[in-house]
């Protein structure tokens, strides 16, 4: 089982890893578009107006073209410690001991819209871009990734069932054929329920985490939502796609 991830607008700073080497990523397939991006990033960086527009920044957000300017040279660390926000927090990988830590890391894969597909151990350094940016004078990311990524995610869906817990903007980047998919709503006394927004992050991170450290291996949507009942969620199966039901 493979658990996809969204990735977060803040990172952590620093690292004490080697400079960002594009041939040690997973998925060599991506390294092509990857090093096209990441030498966009950095020529972009020299304008600082047309980065602003292009990653939709103000300039007291100026520290994010400063990063993206250091790509090649700046420090590096695992991808699932660069990341952080809400979801990351409920997921709290650092907590995870032993076989459950190992788990965690071969299970755990996150969407990015500078390197498409990484893995938990995946040396990266600090970057701004979302899926959502537009590159001055290129096609969206959504065009340029998807010819790319999309077979990739589907060879890991031919072996690996995978659990997609992306929104939507990073889901249109590469579709995975198969995935269970699932949604988090809140369900009022009366009935009625609304699209979780704030905590979907925290309950999606409480999934995740739930998936990735135990000894069970899910096969099916099923299986996911067996695994998350266990551990006290409240979740609903309609074919591949499950609802968390959250109370309000």
């Amino acid at each position: 089982m493979i658990v996809l991830l969204p990735p977060s607008e803040t990172k952590r700073t620093g690292g004490d890893g080697p400079a960002l080497r594009m041939d040690a990523l997973s998925s060599p397939a991506l390294g092509p578009l990857r090093t096209e991006l990441a030498d966009e990033l950095v020529g972009l960086a020299t304008d600082r107006t047309a980065s602003r527009r292009a990653l939709g920044i103000s300039a007291s957000q100026d520290a994010e073209i400063d990063r993206n300017a250091a790509l090649h040279t700046a420090p590096t660390m695992p991808a699932i410690h660069r990341y952080t926000g809400v979801l990351y927090d409920a997921l709290d990988i650092d907590s995870l001991r032993g076989a459950a830590a190992a788990r965690a890391r071969s299970r755990l894969a996150v969407a990015s819209a500078l390197f498409g597909l990484l893995r938990a151990d995946d040396l990266i350094p600090a970057y701004r871009l979302s899926a959502t940016s537009r590159l001055p004078d290129r096609p969206t990311l959504t065009a340029r990734w998807r010819p790319v990524l999309e077979p990739v995610l589907s060879e890991i869906a031919e072996h690996d069932l995978v659990v997609d817990l992306r929104s939507g903007s990073y889901a249109a980047l590469g579709r995975v054929p198969g995935a269970v998919t699932v949604e988090v709503v809140t369900e009022h006394a009366d009935g009625r329920r609304t699209v979780v927004s704030h905590f979907n992050k925290a309950h999606k991170g409480r999934l995740a985490r739930v998936l990735v450290s135990s000894r069970s291996e899910p096969r099916d949507a099923a299986a996911v939502a067996a695994l998350a009942r266990r551990a006290g969620m409240r979740v609903e199966r309609k074919g591949d796609h499950l609802t968390v039901v959250v109370p309000a």
